[in-house]
């Protein structure tokens, strides 16, 4: 195993291979070490890659940068997950641009049923963080993962409040884990990895802070949750890119209004006013419109004589097969037909009663 963990840790040293082409390369081949071991190092992978590539090959550098990497992970009990492994992130395995891995610390929980992203502007006012406050702890009922950046502000209020509320917490960082940032969060992160929640990052042990690495690791906060509410955030605030990617994987977003002189509600108020996120005041807001409340329907037989094409009927099928399903796992199951097909064979039953579309785009038998 530690052969596949070296094999793991060498892929993200490799120049000019980007993270959908190993992600591809993972799924082709099935590990790690099955990649590097292929003989046939020009090997033209047409049907999975759609263009030649030359795979990756462990050299005598990558593999250095490797061995540190693996002595940095036992000597701190840094774990790390696969993108093709079982546990990592199942939503955000649905999101194409996800990263193919990322190191934690903690434990892994992040399959919980419900996980929502919290986030919002660095320097929160009063009422950013009572209201903040005041939605997890409505939220606790629910026993909702909250997914947030360890940002000062508004992310460090919402971990903070998870713990206080027994709530499971996810921080995503923008640096590696060797390095807590910003420094004032430092006695947080040890709490919430001692709590049993958890720190991640897809970057080195030892990469620092960056400009870039913050809005790229938005797309995880946003790509490991069924949802994404937004406190407070100026009109250009990381919040916002955070709320327009959340979207893009249709996932649903929530902001909250504040005070209409505020600089930092600026960006809420312009995506409640774009329909781009729905208005909420409260964690009873968001359970509402998350269907968390509703009580499961009693069990109606359809009618018998309903007719359903050889499409519909396969879609039936696999939608049959869980409790409940998100689009995106219903895209990639039916991978022969494009997304637009789908929604549109996805109406038609809905409107023959046979299916039904719940909050949060997830979808169940009727």
């Amino acid at each position: 195993m530690e052969d596949e963990l070296l094999c793991r840790l060498a892929l993200q040293f490799q120049p000019n291979i980007g993270n959908a082409t190993i992600k591809k390369l993972l799924q082709y081949f099935g590990s790690a070490q099955a990649i590097f071991q292929n003989t046939k190092k020009d090997s033209v992978i047409s049907r999975t890659l759609g263009r030649r590539v030359r795979l990756p090959v462990l050299s005598k550098e990558s593999l250095q940068f490797a061995e540190k990497e693996l002595k940095w992970m036992t000597d701190r009990h840094i774990s790390l997950t696969l993108y093709i492994d079982d546990d990592f992130p199942k939503r955000l395995r649905n999101c194409s641009d996800s990263p193919f891995f990322f190191y934690y610390k903690g434990k892994n929980i992040f399959n919980e049923a419900k996980m929502v992203a919290m986030v919002g502007t660095r320097n929160a006012s009063p009422y950013g963080k009572e209201i903040t406050k005041k939605i997890i702890e409505e939220l606790k009922t629910y026993n909702v993962c909250i997914v947030s950046g360890l940002a000062k502000g508004i992310d460090a209020v919402a971990h903070q409040q998870a713990l206080e509320n027994d709530l499971k917490t996810v921080a995503v960082m923008g640096a590696g884990l060797s390095t807590i940032y910003p420094e004032c969060n430092r006695q947080l992160a040890r709490r919430i990895e001692a709590d049993g929640s958890a720190l991640i990052s897809e970057y080195p042990f030892k990469a620092k802070p960056d400009r870039q690495h913050f809005p790229q690791r938005n797309r995880i906060i946003a790509g490991m949750s069924d949802a994404t509410i937004v406190i407070e955030t100026a009109s250009k605030g990381g919040s916002v890119i955070t709320a327009y990617i959340a979207q893009s994987y249709n996932r649903d977003v929530f902001a909250v209004p504040g005070n209409v002189n505020s600089k930092t509600s600026e960006g809420c108020h312009e995506l409640i006013r774009k329909n781009i996120a729905a208005l909420v005041a409260s964690g009873k807001d968001v359970a509402e419109m998350m269907g968390w409340d509703l009580q499961p329907a009693k069990a109606v037989q359809r009618s018998l004589f309903v007719e359903l094409s050889a499409e519909e009927q396969s879609l039936v099928d696999i939608i049959s097969q869980h409790p409940r399903i998100m689009i995106d796992e219903i895209i990639q199951s039916y991978s022969h037909y494009t997304p637009s097909q789908i929604a549109s064979i996805l109406l038609r039953l809905e409107l023959k009663g046979v299916i039904q579309c719940n909050p949060g785009k997830n979808y169940t038998i009727c």
